[in-house]
């Protein structure tokens, strides 16, 4: 039994794809840019003192990504940080295919409206390789996530790879798919 795809992914396949060939002069459909995974980490420093921070992080991860989240732990031991190695000090999704488009539509049309003063996401985040890295503060701003069953806000990065080249058919990829971009001031 097939199920049916994502809304974002069949938005992408219409109307999103034939821009970008039409835009950047494609001659292949696979030269297109398009969206390969996120991955969405939260780092727990709080965990040193605490185990139990682990578990409830992991928790709220699963629920705003749908998938079990793999825990990170330290690679060597540093005694400034009071860091032993193997100790847990975080927590790392990575979303490929279906939960990839149903998590970057959440994203973009649920949790991003919801951030508080929001002006629109900067432009200037891109790693030269067509990569975006976006910082949350809180984990508030999903609304999977229990305010109640939740023990303090924790900020997570969300690491968006695309196959584009370079940065500007990245953010043109990214502004079709609905990514609120903030707008250049003329200065």
């Amino acid at each position: 039994m097939k199920t049916n795809a994502p809304r974002l992914k069949e938005q992408y396949i219409k109307s999103v794809s034939p821009e970008l060939a039409k835009r950047f002069n494609y001659k292949n459909f696979h030269q297109i840019p398009r969206l390969t995974k996120i991955v969405v980490n939260v780092g727990l420093n709080e965990a040193k003192e605490n185990v139990k921070v682990v578990d409830i992080a992991s928790a709220e991860l699963a629920a705003i990504t749908g998938q079990k989240p793999k825990i990170t732990r330290a690679k060597k031991s540093i005694s400034n940080f009071k860091l032993r190695m193997g100790m847990p000090i975080g927590a790392v999704v990575t979303l490929r295919g279906t939960r990839m488009y149903e998590f970057f539509d959440r994203l973009v049309n649920v949790a991003i409206p919801r951030i508080r003063d929001f002006r629109g996401l900067e432009p200037r985040a891109f790693d030269g390789r067509g990569n975006y890295n976006l910082g949350l503060t809180e984990q508030f701003i999903f609304p999977e996530v229990n305010v109640e069953k939740s023990d303090k806000a924790r900020g997570m990065n969300i690491t968006i790879v695309t196959t584009a080249t370079n940065d500007d058919q990245a953010k043109d990829l990214l502004t079709l798919m609905g990514m609120p971009f903030k707008k250049r001031e003329n200065k």
